[in-house]
């Protein structure tokens, strides 16, 4: 009697467990190579649905594929805990972990990565001092166990093999520790733990899907003649550029240090071309070159806001001639961070299709944000932390570093850390203005040597294109000042360029201007609009721009990091250093016309009393700007100097300096320990022993689960939602249709571009305004007609339809 993993939708045809296994094996094994892990992974794939091989799962899969408009019966079969419960039966005992230790920690790693393969990894000792890694492996009763694991012996793998790569995955831990001191044994767990459940999630999803749409193994490129071809398209467009002003010959002669500087071997460094030095294309040469002599698999650009995506995104695009092959990825259009979906295994419904959809970042060149990346670590659902395993032998290039979340400094250092010691991939600090982050509990190992450019001191000197004027330490604006002051500005410049703090004022300000009688045009930037909205209106900015015509722009911050716009005069609200820095990076950014003005203001109408990151920098750089007032020669006397930068971000951090590592108020517990805790450190481990008087038997006590639950990188979780503006309307019609997993995967990509991430309390004000619909079993989430402004984006109100039947 054959056992079925699958069943599918298309002819009914059956993959067997042993199909299934061996195949979800060998894929796993391919990913854990990587970083040297082969037999830990492959460990992971032969044995996580071993519970299938019951006639319950048998009865239960017939049952729900010829039902599949009926509910799975409750209490279905789980299959999940089959495999972790044979690895601490085999190698959990005492007996077992006197003679090798090491194989009790293999059944704790991999074991917890098939319990949670459905769902997400499951804390050895949660805050109830309570293990759901216990009550699993040891505790639960499985009906049919003994004949599963009777099976699997004679089906997939003998127990003499067994044993035998069990013996090497246990050895691949043992090297695998020997990188660091033994003291750091419960971080490298940790991330080891992770990087095993990423490449189990990510051979079955994509084993699954293989067999759903009747397809056989994808071949996959050679990625280093990719990258080989497009280092020559780059380098012909480099070439062609006839470099001729001072600032053109600068940026190349930078550029060619970033190329040299690609032989070096992997580590973490830094490139801090100032801003409108060229750094993306300086990054994306290092980059490319490095790849092909380091054998790297993907180049990853990880940035603060989704705009710099779309425009970088675009860029490279043309430049290296592949519309293909180049991913954006904003945010998760699919809303499944809390399923625990064993119990829909083996149906081909609407959410097993979204699960199947190609989400895994394997692609040969990745634009996200550094929100996605720290998700894909530290965040609860499946979906993120699929991709961590394609983070190895890469190349990151993270642009604008000094947006680190504050509480996410330690996390975000840790990971760069792993992908250095153990992924084989490269890091890039990519910024005008890098963080002094030397005093941080938990280090950046940043390589010695790390600066690509020479001479960082003649090069800022060299790129001085603006002065800042100071008009925030004696005086305040409100809107209706401001409007003023813009309008006497326009009268002498052609373009200005106003960056303030809160939505809520820009958007005032806009409706304030647009009452002026002057016919000059006047736009308006939000993250209340979607990608596609944006870049419509960037590119009639950057057309009027270029015309010289009049045209003022008011925005959010988020135009000033990395968005290719150059204005005659910028105004920016007072905020931290760095962010004025980067918004004077907008402003003469060619040197066009001498040294232009940069506008300091302190805004009174701006309610920042809940985004302490901007309040408290605008504190620290309103103590900077009072000293140099009384001492002109105070940082070199200039506001953007190094000196002054470094005071600025050690000041900066030693405000949240308690802040660091995430610490999460409602359990009163950092997030580091409950990751990385020894036992020695744990407050949970020395309650337990208080309590139950004795010895937990395990080696790791860290609480993965609940970590995930309390991590956001932003205070205010964030949902995403397809919009009604342009393209967003037919996306939605289409995928409110029956779909195949492939046009899932195109229209959720496609998606991107047409959504807006929405905070809980616009979802709430949305859905008491009738103004929000739900797609895909609820699992899409997208705008009403009403609920999207073509003007202004977001409208919670629901209101914007009424305007076009009023008029």
């Amino acid at each position: 009697m054959s056992y079925i993993a699958h069943i599918r939708g298309s002819d009914r045809q059956i993959q067997t467990v042993e199909q299934h296994l061996i195949e979800v094996k060998e894929l796993a094994e391919m990913y854990g190579e990587k970083i040297g892990v082969k037999h830990l992974a492959g460990l992971a794939g032969m044995l996580h649905d071993l519970g299938k091989y019951t006639d319950e799962f048998r009865e239960y899969i017939i049952e729900a594929v010829a039902n599949p408009d009926t509910p799975p019966k409750r209490g279905s079969v789980d299959h999940s805990t089959a495999g972790g419960k044979l690895l601490y039966e085999l190698f959990h005992t005492k007996e077992s972990i006197s003679r090798d230790k090491h194989k009790g920690i293999v059944a704790e790693v991999v074991g917890n990565a098939i319990i949670s393969h459905h769902a997400y990894l499951q804390d050895f000792l949660n805050p109830d001092l309570e293990s759901n890694y216990l009550n699993r492996v040891r505790d639960k009763k499985l009906d049919g166990f003994e004949h599963a694991k009777q099976c699997f012996f004679e089906c997939v793998m003998n127990e003499d093999e067994f044993h035998r790569y069990v013996d090497k995955a246990a050895r691949e831990l043992e090297t695998f520790l020997a990188k660091e001191a033994p003291e750091h044994n419960e971080k490298q767990l940790m991330f080891l733990t992770k990087f095993i459940f990423s490449a189990l999630i990510d051979a079955d999803r994509t084993n699954t899907r293989r067999f759903e749409e009747n397809k056989k193994d994808e071949v996959s490129s050679d990625p280093i003649q990719r990258f080989h071809t497009y280092y020559e398209r780059l380098m012909s467009k480099i070439n062609a550029f006839n470099a001729t002003t001072p600032i053109n010959l600068l940026r190349k002669e930078m550029s060619n240090q970033c190329d040299q500087f690609a032989a070096n071997p992997s580590g973490i460094y830094t490139l801090s071309i100032p801003t409108g030095g060229g750094k993306t294309l300086a990054s994306l040469r290092y980059a490319l070159k490095h790849a092909k002599l380091h054998h790297k698999k993907r180049i990853i650009y990880v940035v603060p806001y989704t705009t710099i995506i779309e425009q970088n995104a675009e860029e490279v695009r043309k430049i290296l001639k592949d519309e293909a092959h180049i991913l954006e990825h904003h945010s998760n259009v699919i809303d499944d961070m809390n399923d625990h979906d064993e119990n829909q295994d083996g149906m081909i419904n609407i959410q097993q299709k979204l699960k199947l959809a190609k989400d895994n970042w394997d692609a040969p060149i990745i634009f996200t944000t550094m929100v996605q990346f720290l998700n894909v670590f530290y965040a609860k659902g499946s979906r993120n932390i699929r991709r961590l395993h394609n983070l190895s032998e890469s190349v990151l290039i993270f642009d604008e570093v000094q947006k680190v979340p504050i509480p996410c400094v330690s996390l975000f250092n840790q990971a760069l850390n792993f992908l250095k010691l153990h992924g084989r991939s490269s890091m890039v600090l990519c910024t005008a203005t890098q963080p002094a982050l030397d005093f941080v509990e938990h280090k950046l190992d940043v390589n010695a040597d790390a600066e690509m450019i020479n001479n960082l001191d003649r090069v800022i000197k060299a790129f001085k294109r603006v002065e800042i004027i100071d008009k925030a330490t004696n005086e305040t604006f409100t809107n209706d000042r401001l409007t003023d002051f813009i309008n006497l500005k326009i009268q002498v410049v052609q373009s200005v360029l106003v960056i303030l703090n809160t939505k809520s004022v820009v958007r005032d300000l806009y409706t304030r201007l647009q009452t002026n009688e002057q016919s000059i045009p006047v736009y308006h930037l939000s993250t209340s609009m979607c990608a596609a909205h944006r870049n419509g209106i960037l590119a009639e900015i950057r057309h009027h721009l270029k015309e010289g015509n009049q045209i003022i722009c008011i925005s959010t911050q988020l135009i000033e990091a990395g968005v290719d716009v150059s204005f005659e005069c910028v105004i920016r609200s007072l905020a931290g250093l760095d962010s004025i820095a980067q918004a004077a990076g907008r402003c003469n950014r060619h040197g066009e016309k001498g040294l232009q003005h940069v506008y300091v203001i302190d805004h009174e109408e701006e309610n920042i009393s809940h985004l302490k990151e901007i309040k408290v920098g605008k504190e620290v750089t309103k103590r900077i700007l009072v000293d140099l007032k009384r001492n002109k020669k105070e940082h070199g006397g200039d506001i953007l100097s190094q000196q002054a930068m470094d005071r600025y971000f050690k000041e900066y951090y030693t405000e949240f300096e308690t802040n660091l590592h995430y610490f999460i108020p409602k359990i009163k517990k950092e997030m580091t320990e409950l990751l990385t805790a020894a036992k020695s450190k744990s407050s949970y481990y020395k309650a337990y022993i208080h309590n139950e008087k004795k010895h937990l038997p395990l080696f790791l006590i860290n609480s993965y689960k609940t970590a995930a639950e309390y991590f956001h990188v932003i205070d205010d979780v964030t949902s995403s939602v397809i919009v009604t503006y342009g393209e967003g309307k037919e996306i939605i019609a289409e995928l409110n249709g029956s779909r195949s997993i492939e046009d899932l995967d195109y229209l959720l990509r496609k998606a991107q571009q047409y959504s807006v991430n929405i905070f809980t309390h616009e979802k709430d004000q949305l859905i008491k305004n009738d103004g929000l619909i739900y797609y895909l079993e609820g699992k899409v989430m997208a705008l009403k007609e009403g609920a999207y402004s073509d003007e202004y984006g977001l409208d919670i109100k629901n209101e914007s339809g009424f305007q076009s039947v009023i008029f």
